[in-house]
């Protein structure tokens, strides 16, 4: 899927499960999506990741990803408040998020926009159509899409 554009298009996988962390691996390397994909399993990661700290503390934070994959029911802060601080953030409150879900509740999908999730995905359990739906990802959002430019301090 990577096109001419620049190879280090990071993919952000915010996911706790091991079994959809792999679902989503498998899928991305089926549609030739090649892109480096970062880990996070939980949604203090997913923050240390975003505000260079932790285990990421010295990363550049002026490399954003070109879009995050956030699962919603994470341990130690959930998706929801990734989300919201995220967009509280001045390089990433244009970042595009796409929650990655199993979630069938309502207020979530609410919520999710609510807060500036650019697409809300419910995860299918036939892999099948999991695949087809990260081919369409990968598709929208790392081929077609074009990203607002960020500048740092904004």
């Amino acid at each position: 899927m990577q096109t001419g554009k620049k190879n280090n298009q990071i993919i952000l996988l915010v996911e706790d499960n091991p079994d959809d962390v792999e679902l989503t691996l498998r899928a991305l390397k089926k549609n030739n999506i090649l892109n480096e994909v970062v880990l996070a399993n939980d949604g203090v990661e997913a923050l240390d990741y975003f505000f260079a700290r932790g285990a990421y503390e010295g990363r550049n934070t002026n490399d954003i990803p070109q879009v995050v994959l956030l699962d919603l029911k994470l341990p130690k802060v959930d998706g929801l408040e990734v989300l919201r601080q995220i967009r509280n953030y001045g390089p990433t409150k244009l970042l595009p998020v796409v929650v990655l879900t199993s979630s069938r509740e309502e207020q979530d999908l609410i919520a999710s926009y609510k807060l500036g999730a650019n697409s809300y995905i419910r995860k299918p359990v036939d892999f099948t159509k999991f695949i087809e739906a990260v081919k369409q990802l990968g598709l929208y959002w790392l081929v077609l899409n074009e990203p607002p430019v960020i500048e740092s301090g904004i």
